[in-house]
């Protein structure tokens, strides 16, 4: 194997550029030219390719976001942009890809592997930690870790001024944000969208908490709660308590900023890895990272099923919150 591309698409996680930098390096030593595709899928169909030397990737391990830009591409989804994508992976000699993103840059790697594209690895990038088969995907840490700080500041106003605060982490679809920096944050409800919300039920406990004498009161909410998110949630519990309350938006500061340790060692681990598979002839696969260890995932099962949070930490959350 003589040429390998890589890409990011997507919404950016931290530690994106860690795996691109390990992917690089472990090419080079090996004799392999690493190619980027610029926007993610859009640079294969645009024809907007680069090649990764030893400067591009020089002091971007503890940068956020990602080198190469992302973005999603609806050209991609039609025939048409496929079949660019493939003219483009033929005209610079590329054998074989390397994907990094969510579920959506995996159902890209099955069409262009069952449309002829060159032998594909994926590597999990995204924060909502939602990917089957894996137990950390790359940047959640690091957006955990964000949350949580945002918690810890906003618990000292609250216990200040003795206030309500709902605080909304991003997770259309995973609560996987919410639980981990609701229970590291010692929040008194964590709402996220796997579960069914018992508004009654939580207007309840927020009620006795207060009444038991607490100073302040957290309520850590994953965006895509069925309440309607933070705002919503807080009218209706007002509603019902009376209680007045203060909503905090963390937004995007989740999916910026350094990665952590952590996130820097599965990043690079999975990229070294990458290149590795492909040398060997295994492909068609996420790699995830379970038990610290490598586990491949075969596209068709990262792309169907969807993670939901360990039923261990749902259970703490139940139970200290």
């Amino acid at each position: 194997m003589k040429t390998i591309a890589i890409l990011t698409s997507g919404g950016d996680a931290p530690g994106m550029n860690a795996a691109i930098r390990a992917a690089s390096r472990i090419a080079r030593h090996n004799g392999i030219k690493l190619l980027g595709s610029r926007h993610g899928f859009r640079g294969l169909v645009d024809a907007v390719i680069i090649e990764i030397d030893r400067e591009s990737v020089s002091n971007i391990i503890h940068r956020g976001g990602s080198i190469l830009r992302s973005s999603r591409c609806d050209k991609f989804e039609t025939p048409k942009g496929r079949e660019k994508a493939l003219a483009t992976c033929d005209r610079h000699g590329i054998e074989g890809l390397i994907l990094i993103g969510g579920d959506g840059t995996m159902r890209g790697a099955v069409d262009l592997e069952n449309e002829g594209g060159p032998p594909s690895v994926g590597l999990p990038g995204t924060i909502d930690n939602d990917i089957a088969g894996t137990d950390h995907t790359i940047g959640f840490d690091t957006a955990v870790n964000a949350a949580l700080e945002a918690i810890d500041r906003i618990r000292d106003t609250a216990e200040t001024m003795e206030r309500m605060f709902f605080i909304e982490t991003m997770g259309r679809h995973s609560g996987a944000i919410a639980l981990a920096a609701g229970i590291g944050g010692g929040s008194n409800v964590v709402v996220v969208p796997e579960t069914k919300t018992d508004i009654e039920g939580i207007a309840k406990k927020l009620q006795s908490d207060r009444d038991s004498g607490a100073q302040s009161l957290i309520v850590v909410v994953a965006e895509g709660d069925e309440s309607g998110g933070a705002y919503k949630l807080a009218e209706k519990i007002r509603k019902i308590t009376g209680m007045d309350s203060r909503v905090t938006v963390l937004g995007h500061i989740q999916r910026g900023g350094n990665p952590t340790a952590n996130d820097r060692i599965i990043a690079t681990c999975l990229g070294v890895q990458a290149v590795e598979d492909l040398m060997d002839g295994r492909h068609g696969h996420m790699l995830g990272w379970k038990c610290e260890k490598f586990v491949r995932i075969p596209f068709r099962e990262a792309v169907t099923d969807t993670a939901l949070p360990d039923e261990i930490v749902r259970h703490a959350a139940t139970m200290l919150t």
